[in-house]
């Protein structure tokens, strides 16, 4: 299992969550972050910093939002690794 960036990151990609990440498996697309399932070690420490609450263990992740179970694990592999802070799209 791993954590999973959803719905609400999309248009805004706050960095909080990728600083804290102790295995560096967020990846940047255009419009949002993706975290990859066979890098990430579930420990839970981007969950919290996550500013628009984007973040969900696999299990949790909302009915709603279950196709960023694979959109983050296809687009991880497709998208550039992220490791510093950035400016988000919003404010």
């Amino acid at each position: 299992m791993a954590f999973v960036v959803t719905e609400p990151c999309f248009g805004c990609k706050y960095t909080d969550c990728v600083i804290v990440c102790p295995m560096e498996c967020f990846y940047e697309g255009e419009s949002m972050l993706y975290i990859a399932p066979d890098e990430c070690i579930d420990c839970g420490a981007c969950e919290p910093e996550c500013p628009v609450e984007a973040i969900f263990y696999e299990d949790n992740v909302p009915e709603k939002w279950h196709p960023y179970i694979e959109l983050n694990a296809e687009l991880s592999k497709t998208t550039p690794q992220i490791t510093e802070k950035n400016a988000p799209l919003t404010s």
